[in-house]
C-alpha cells in the first residue's frame, strides 16, 4: 500500500478501507496544526497507477469492503471529474461497495455545484469528516482557518440538499484563556441551525513546531487550562439542541465522552461536572505536556 507520512483517519473509520488519494494539505496554515509537517511537500494527488496498485492489494485481502475512506487532509478538494473517477475505479474493485468517506475542508464544497455534490452522492460520498474546529469567527480568523462561521453554515447546507451527510471536528481550547464558554456557545448556535451527524472533539495540544506556540512565545496568546477546556466541552454540550452524536476518542482528550444528544445529554453533563469537580489541573497538565504525538 502506498502511504505518505502519518496517516490520519477520525477513530470511527477504524474499520473503513484507508485509500491514499491525496496526502497533505492544501491550506496548511491553521496555526495549531502540525499534522502534516512529516511531509516533505504541501499537498500531492496520488498518481491513479498507485492508487489501482492499493485497491488491487486490498482487493487480495477483502472480498467485499462495504465503505472506503480517502485519506489525506482533504480529498475532497478534488475536481467532480477526478472524484468520479476514483469512484468508478473503487467500483471497478469492489462493486458492492456502499459509501466513500474523507476528510474534507469547508473551502473544498465551495466550487462545487448542487448539482455535482448530488452526483457524487449518487457516487456513494457520504460521511464525510470536516475539520470546522468551531464556530467562533474570531477564533476562527486568529487561528487563521480560511473561512468564517457563514460559511460553513452555507456549504454544509448545500451537503444537506444534495443529501450527503456530514461529521465535524470540534477543537477545544482554541479560543484561548477566558474566552472558552464564549466561544462554545457560539458554536453551539450554529451547529444548531445543522445536522452533523456526529460531533468527534479534540483537545488542543500545543507543540513547539505550531505557529501558534509561537504566537504564545509573543504574547498574542493564552492556552486555556486544563479545567477551562472540560468546562468548555461542558457548555458546548449543555448548548447543544440538534440530534448529534458527541465523542471525545482521540489521544488529545483527558476524558472520553461519548453519548447521543438530547437522549444523553444530562448524563453527559453530570459526567464532566464530577470531572471538573474532582480534577486537579496539574496532574491533567503533565498528561498534555508528555503528549507527544496525537
Amino acid at each position: 500500500m502506498h502511504y505518505s507520512g502519518t496517516i490520519w483517519r477520525p477513530p470511527y473509520e477504524a474499520y473503513s478501507l484507508l485509500i491514499q488519494v491525496t496526502a497533505g494539505c492544501t491550506h496548511h496554515s491553521c496555526k495549531f496544526c502540525t499534522l502534516y509537517e512529516d511531509l516533505p511537500f504541501k499537498f500531492r494527488l496520488s498518481p491513479l497507477a498507485e492508487v489501482k496498485e492499493d485497491l488491487a492489494e486490498a482487493k487480495g485481502y477483502y472480498s467485499k469492503v462495504p465503505r472506503i475512506f480517502f485519506t489525506g487532509a482533504n480529498p475532497f478538494v478534488l475536481s467532480t471529474d477526478k472524484l468520479r473517477t476514483l469512484a468508478k475505479m473503487v467500483r471497478e474493485y469492489f462493486p458492492t461497495y456502499e459509501t466513500i468517506g474523507c476528510f474534507a475542508r469547508i473551502t473544498d464544497i465551495t466550487p462545487k455545484s448542487i448539482g455535482e455534490l448530488k452526483e457524487l452522492r449518487v457516487l456513494g460520498y457520504d460521511g464525510i469528516t470536516i475539520g470546522v474546529e468551531t464556530g467562533d469567527d474570531e477564533a476562527l480568523t486568529f487561528m487563521n482557518k480560511g473561512f468564517g462561521s457563514k460559511d460553513v453554515f452555507e456549504q454544509c447546507k448545500k451537503l444537506e440538499e444534495a443529501g450527503i451527510r456530514y461529521n465535524f471536528f470540534y477543537l477545544t481550547g482554541i479560543y484561548g484563556a477566558g474566552r472558552g464558554e464564549k466561544g462554545a456557545k457560539k458554536t453551539a448556535e450554529l451547529f444548531n441551525r445543522l445536522h452533523p451527524q456526529i460531533i468527534e472533539s479534540s483537545m488542543l495540544t500545543i507543540y513547539k513546531t505550531s505557529e501558534l506556540y509561537q504566537e504564545i512565545q509573543k504574547g498574542n496568546w493564552k492556552e486555556e487550562s486544563e479545567i477551562e477546556k472540560l468546562v468548555e466541552l461542558k457548555t458546548l454540550i449543555e448548548n447543544l439542541t440538534v440530534p448529534t452524536r458527541i465523542v471525545t476518542d482521540g489521544a488529545s482528550n483527558l476524558i472520553q465522552v461519548r453519548g447521543n444528544l438530547p437522549k444523553e445529554k444530562d448524563k453527559l453533563i453530570k459526567h464532566l461536572e464530577h470531572q471538573i469537580t474532582n480534577a486537579d489541573e496539574s496532574l491533567l497538565r503533565e498528561y498534555r505536556v508528555n503528549l507527544k504525538h496525537l
